[in-house]
């Protein structure tokens, strides 16, 4: 890929570990550093020329200083990264939204590959594929010890061809054989509906080139004119993707000219700040329609009472979008707390198809607030389902060599309730019937009680457990865990949705 075509995506969050990828110009300001260590240099040289002529077997050039550059991140926190031509390509297909295999986003777990999160409406998630499920084989080839590449390389295929996975999933002693249909993925970044008394539903799937573009059509077919009632824009399980589109989507429902996020670092160009831009919401949302029509619509979705639904799926852009929302008081946030990436990665091409992402800066809320490794909190916590948690997806404070918040004390994180052994509850479509926590977002909008969880459900699954089952599978320890109330009341005034009387 050529630095020209990098600039199509250039700022990026990349899959549920990423993080805001920014092209910046770090070379000159590397240069202006430190002089180059060049004893350790020669050594390094010399190590080179032994291996080359002296290992038992031959080692191409093109492989030792590939090898080489990839230890040199082996140390740096997880998110930096050398990027040959497939993870290069990898990005491309990602932020382009479409790719050929299952429609999973994966991480590392133990050696091998785990599930971060099914994309929607894709093989994988038809065929009962869960966030946190542990690939042990793929077509029966153990994956202990895989790189994510060569899972990756595996998983993808052409269309209609068969693939079958075995997995292992906590709670389950025996494993899991799935047998999958490969497709062409095209991810639908925006989806929406007009849920009952005129609540409208808009989820974001992931940052896309086109997002905005989308929500503004989404926007536009919903309300019209005089827009609906109040609005719930679901980012959960929202792996992220464009920095851009988290600020355009931001500038959607937030005033002009606000602070939507900002970035600090070392260099002088990792520290920037970013203002929601009516002007390019404008022509991004609405691509050349009338100017008018789109000031309607840019009026209401800026002034209707509004709830967005986050989880531990929401990262990187989502908790950009989140995180100015929650701060500017423009929307209640409602779930679970998000995942808690909050660095600033630069992509820094070394070749037409290499590169390397390096991370440059933290990022920051319109009130400052880091949320790396804290997450966003949410004003109001409610659990997956009725019964409790169902996605128990590792957060940034569970990877090795995260970066730290010099602003939390870490102890004891990451580590799920040793004496908390619970079934898990059954997986739910977002935005379908059995949405849960949408439920609770309706109630919070029409000033009916919020719930935390459904006593009568857990009580159920306490009485499984105690004749043998299990019980819903609890979230992982959480560094900030605030007692919530389990029931808030509030009702929607002409000034919003304000508490109601108790």
């Amino acid at each position: 890929m050529s630095t020209r075509r990098l600039g199509s995506f250039g700022l990026v969050v990349v899959g549920a570990l990423g993080g805001v990828l920014i092209s910046l110009g770090i070379t000159a300001a590397a240069q202006r550093g430190d002089p180059l260590p060049l004893k350790d240099l020669q050594q390094f040289a010399n190590v080179f020329a032994a291996i080359k002529s002296s290992y038992v077997e031959p080692v191409t050039d093109q492989k030792l200083v590939n090898d080489a550059i990839k230890g040199l991140f082996s140390d740096l926190d997880p998110h930096s990264a050398y990027l040959d031509a497939e993870a290069f390509k990898e990005m491309e297909a990602i932020t382009q939204g479409g790719f050929g295999g299952l429609g999973i986003e994966i991480g590392s777990e133990d050696g091998m590959p785990k599930v971060i999160s099914p994309i929607e409406d894709t093989p994988a998630a038809r065929a009962g594929i869960l966030a946190g499920d542990l690939i042990t084989h793929i077509d029966g080839k153990p994956t202990k010890g895989m790189t994510l590449n060569e899972a990756i390389k595996l998983m993808r295929g052409e269309p209609k061809t068969a693939i079958v996975l075995t997995i292992k999933r906590q709670d389950n002693e025996k494993p899991i054989v799935v047998n999958i249909v490969r497709d062409l993925i095209k991810v639908r970044s925006v989806r929406s509906k007009m849920l009952d008394n005129n609540v409208a539903y808009v989820r974001i799937a992931q940052f896309q080139e086109r997002t905005v573009e989308d929500l503004g059509r989404q926007l536009r077919s919903l309300g019209g004119e005089r827009g609906p009632k109040a609005l719930i824009l679901d980012l959960r399980n929202d792996p992220g993707g464009l920095l851009d589109g988290a600020i355009g989507v931001s500038s959607a429902f937030l005033k002009p000219d606000v602070l939507v996020v900002s970035t600090k670092g070392r260099i002088p160009s990792s520290n920037r700040e970013y203002f929601s831009k009516p002007a390019d919401y404008m022509r991004g949302y609405f691509n050349g329609d009338d100017t008018q029509d789109a000031s309607k619509v840019a009026a209401w979705a800026k002034s209707v009472p509004m709830v967005v639904l986050v989880n531990v799926g929401s990262a990187s852009a989502s908790e950009i979008v989140a995180g100015a929302l929650q701060d500017h008081g423009r929307a209640k946030i409602i779930g679970n707390r998000t995942f808690g990436k909050g660095s600033v990665q630069s992509v820094l091409p070394l070749s037409e198809d290499t590169g390397i992402k390096l991370t440059t800066a933290r990022y920051y809320t319109p009130k400052g607030r880091s949320i790396q490794v804290t997450g966003v909190e949410p004003d109001i916590l409610v659990d997956d389902t009725s019964q409790g948690n169902l996605f128990r997806l590792p957060r940034e404070v569970d990877l090795q060599r995260h970066l730290i918040n010099g602003n939390f004390a870490e102890d004891e994180q990451g580590k799920p309730d040793e004496d908390d052994t619970k079934v898990e509850p059954k997986m739910f479509e977002f935005g379908g019937d059995d949405d849960y926590q949408l439920k609770q977002a309706i109630n919070f909008l029409e000033g009916r009680p919020v719930k935390k969880s459904d006593p009568s459900q857990v009580a159920k699954a306490d009485a499984s457990s105690d004749k043998g089952g299990k019980t819903p599978a609890a979230e992982k320890k959480s560094p900030v865990n605030p007692t919530e109330p389990s029931v808030e009341r509030f009702r929607i005034t002409p000034d919003g949705v304000v508490p109601a009387p108790q």
